[in-house]
């Protein structure tokens, strides 16, 4: 009777304290959104944060976006092959990485790059206190710190979707056509014919929510830490964590929404 009590009390304690988790988040996100829209702009910070999500993410992103495209490309052959329609590979890899792969893989390539980043860096001013000391400069940190990196993130990951999606298609044509011996005229038709301007504007959608969400996260971790050096590390696992997880489990929604 007494392990029953107290795996009852382990499970309210869980509980409460996911309740808590997700009121201060709310509670973050309508502070964000309320500096957002207040002037004045900060574009020099903006531009800053810009640089940090967007360039400095751009080799991690051209890589992977290129052998995912490669991947695709090498599977969808040998599916393909089997009913002679190797000519589809094309298509399959451009809508595979318009729709799904462009978007999500670059958020959660900008997630563990990026996102971790925000979240370790804003727990180390916390930890330094000088959170505290924009507060008694009468500097909001949220509009000062946090909406710079949000708007960055929200700009910067369909950018780099553009680029996910170029680069992928065109591992999957060279992979395609040189090495596997495709068509390269049917390889490309079927590309043109069967991937519309709504499947490339509703992956810009995805990325462009996504940024909003590992930015988000990743701030607000950092931005509530507790517990020192230690806690900069919990933070910044738990930034990576969580945003990878919203990110995954929105996309299936955004996709039942747009397509």
């Amino acid at each position: 009777m007494r392990n029953l009590i107290v795996a009852f009390d382990d499970l309210g304690r869980s509980v409460l304290r996911t309740v808590e988790e997700m009121g201060s988040i709310l509670i973050f996100f309508v502070s964000v959104m309320v500096w957002m829209f207040r002037p004045p702009l900060r574009l020099r910070l903006i531009f800053k944060q810009m640089e940090f999500v967007g360039v400095k993410s751009l080799f991690v992103v051209v890589l992977t976006g290129t052998f995912t495209g490669m991947v695709m490309a090498l599977q969808g052959y040998y599916g393909f092959r089997m009913f002679s329609a190797e000519s589809m590979v094309g298509s399959t890899v451009a809508l595979g990485m318009t729709r799904e792969l462009g978007p999500v893989l670059t958020a959660l390539m900008v997630t563990a790059r990026a996102g971790s980043a925000m979240a370790a860096e804003l727990g180390t001013m916390k930890v330094t206190e000088q959170i505290d000391a924009l507060y008694v400069m009468s500097a909001n940190p949220i509009k000062y710190l946090i909406v710079p990196r949000v708007i960055a993130g929200v700009l910067t990951l369909p950018a780099l979707t553009i680029v996910a999606d170029f680069v992928g298609i065109l591992g999957g044509y060279f992979v395609g056509v040189p090495v596997l011996g495709i068509n390269a005229g049917a390889f490309v038709n079927n590309i043109t014919m069967l991937v519309g301007l709504d499947d490339i504007y509703n992956g810009l959608v995805k990325a462009a929510f996504f940024g909003f969400i590992l930015s988000l996260f990743g701030c607000y971790k950092g931005f509530t830490m507790t517990g020192g050096a230690e806690g900069v590390g919990k933070a910044t696992t738990e930034a990576v964590v969580l945003s990878s997880i919203s990110i995954l489990v929105s996309d299936y929604f955004l996709t039942a929404i747009m397509f």
